[in-house]
């Protein structure tokens, strides 16, 4: 039986790897050719428009992923010398006090605060923060019983009880990244790998562009990684929190069958593995049976666009246009996961699921709804690619059996 489990482990981690690998090379390409993928997808035959002119980033992305695969060759092929293998080996196996981890984060957190508690006192300009403040001014028992909605009840908090609508946004950054941390230590077992994720998650553009928005907040990102953290930590409590990132963003739910792979790759007993899924199989029925009931007199109108679809791929060069580190080493993270998870880091697979997940998000979303992306959406892609680059440091190097 454990031979059988094996084979089939090493089975999904190469399913998980190609589809990851796919979805990411097909994200990419419109980071080399910007006009390839809707040139192709376009029912117009001719065009002025070169497909093949590249973009920006293109000689930067492919330097920098010929440069690390053939460096990835020789290290696993042992064939760098001495002096550069135990370097890089050094810095793998490296690890700090909980001490000295206490204080790197006291010192990071102070200095994003720092630099970022004067965006408090001024007043936001985005298209979308007249309708939020309105709706957050209607009171913390509209928001919050009547309308359930997490989002507005924190806004509405904010504005009412705190009289400044972007300190629940600010505080709830400041918990993202702090969230961030811990994630990734619980599934390294690594301090230094916590303080790798949440410094690359620190210097995210994106994340620093919205990280005091109230119009586009990131409680529903907290909620989620909280509630991935959370089937590590306390499992009965993981689809809690799902629920509530739910009603911080009904986007979320799109996250579920992400979320019940994590439960089958985390290292849970198979009891209480049964016990999660069990729970989140019922979220997911009570909430088929809500939404079947709100359009109980009238089907929604849900239809399919191929080119809004392929168009949804083409948002990672303009999205994430100040993004260099994910955008130059997107690729060489998920061939290092995959890596990994050959060598028994199942969560590897997890992280790999969640990225594919957060690059799929914008087709679908385009391809079969009326609604528009927004950089901000873009956020967990960051934090997940963050946790990623911390399991390369994981000293967990085993190969995890069913227990």
């Amino acid at each position: 039986m454990e031979i059988d489990y094996l084979k089939s482990r090493k089975v999904l981690s190469y399913l998980v790897f190609l589809l990851t690998v796919t979805i990411t090379l097909i994200s990419l390409t419109s980071v080399l050719f910007p006009a390839l993928i809707p040139r192709l997808a376009s029912s117009i035959g001719e065009s002025s428009v070169n497909p093949f002119e590249p973009g920006v980033w293109a000689p930067h992305l492919l330097a920098a992923n010929i440069i690390l695969l053939g460096i990835g060759i020789l290290y696993y092929t042992k064939n760098l010398p001495d002096v550069v293998l135990k370097s890089i080996r050094f810095v793998l196996d490296f690890e700090v006090s909980s001490k000295i981890a206490f204080i790197t984060i006291a010192i990071l957190l102070a200095l994003y605060i720092g630099f970022t508690v004067g965006e408090l006192s001024t007043e936001e300009d985005w298209t979308d923060y007249i309708g939020v403040k309105a709706q957050a001014e209607k009171g913390i028992i509209e928001n919050l019983v009547k309308n359930f909605n997490v989002k507005y009840s924190l806004l509405s908090f904010s504005l009412t009880i705190l009289h400044n609508i972007r300190i629940i946004p600010f505080v709830v950054s400041i918990s993202l990244l702090v969230i961030t941390y811990f994630f990734t230590v619980k599934i390294t077992k690594k301090r230094f790998a916590g303080l790798v994720s949440m410094v690359i998650l620190l210097q995210s553009h994106i994340f620093l562009e919205y990280d005091t928005t109230a119009a586009y907040e990131n409680s529903w990102t907290l909620l989620y990684v909280l509630s991935l953290y959370l089937i590590y930590k306390k499992w009965y409590l993981s689809p809690l929190a799902f629920i509530f990132s739910v009603y911080a963003k009904g986007l979320t739910v799109l996250f579920l069958p992400m979320t019940i792979f994590a439960i089958y790759r985390s290292d849970l007993r198979l009891d209480k593995k049964i016990k999660t899924t069990i729970i989140y199989g019922v979220v997911a029925a009570v909430g088929v049976v809500f939404v079947a009931s709100q359009f109980a007199f009238s089907i929604p109108d849900v239809s399919f666009d191929y080119y809004d679809f392929w168009s949804g791929f083409t948002l990672l060069p303009n999205h994430l246009r100040y993004e260099g580190i994910v955008i130059l080493f997107l690729l060489p993270l998920i061939v290092a996961l995959f890596m990994l998870s050959k060598r028994g880091i199942l969560v590897a697979d997890s992280i790999m699921i969640l990225i594919m997940g957060m690059l799929l998000h914008a087709p679908l979303l385009t391809g079969f709804t009326m609604h528009t992306n927004h950089p901000y959406r873009f956020v967990p892609l960051i934090v997940f690619f963050a946790i990623g680059v911390g399991i390369i440091f994981s000293k967990r190097i085993k190969t995890q059996i069913v227990k």
